[in-house]
């Protein structure tokens, strides 16, 4: 493959246009996306308007309420709770405990949304991402990602959008690279994907 044939870099934005999930219903220009609500409220930063401070049994009662509607990571339960906490050293020593109780588990995080990624046909490399924006580590899932077929899921998608031939116009395959590459699949994965024929691997 001629390599000046495709772009050597890639513009995430253009991309995101091109093949985004939303991509056919973009925001009005009033509308905030789920990704920008996340992006504007940083780990980091103190809500505006905080409630009147839980504390000892009752934010303990908040913690299992919480955690009986959805699982967290770490490090959102503990931000969670700090909105309604009164202390947030108390917030981050109940949140240690529960997670050394296993009522809370990053690892059980990570693994739904392994499952959940993958069923939306994304690869390792945007998994990754979706783990890092809840800090969690992509090492406690590094079996499951090394166990995965990702070449056959890259296929998968491809056929769904591109259907099954074998495209030989370098335009063409260069938007299927690219396709991929937005997708979050390695470049092994991708080329494997392109070039198999729906007789292959059969």
């Amino acid at each position: 493959m001629n390599d000046s044939k495709f772009p050597k870099l890639l513009d995430y934005q253009a991309l995101k246009q091109q093949f985004g999930d939303d991509e056919a219903h973009p925001p009005a220009p009033d509308q905030t996306t789920p990704m920008q609500q996340d992006d504007a409220l940083s780990f980091d930063q103190e809500p505006a308007e905080k409630k009147p401070g839980l504390q000892g049994s009752r934010l303990r009662s908040y913690a299992f309420a919480v955690l009986t509607r959805k699982e967290y990571s770490k490090a959102e339960l503990v931000e969670k709770l700090a909105l309604y906490a009164e202390s947030r050293d108390e917030v981050i020593a109940l949140v240690e405990e529960l997670s050394a109780q296993r009522y809370q588990s990053d690892q059980r995080v990570a693994e739904i949304m392994l499952s959940s990624q993958k069923r939306k046909g994304k690869g390792p490399n945007r998994i990754k991402m979706a783990l890092k924006t809840k800090k969690i580590d992509s090492s406690l899932i590094a079996e499951e990602l090394k166990e995965t077929d990702w070449a056959e899921q890259a296929y998968q998608l491809k056929v769904k959008k591109y259907g099954t031939g074998v495209e030989r116009d370098p335009k063409i395959k260069a938007k299927q690279i690219r396709f991929l590459m937005y997708r979050g699949f390695e470049m092994d994965a991708i080329m494997k994907a392109i070039s198999r024929k729906e007789t292959d691997w059969d």
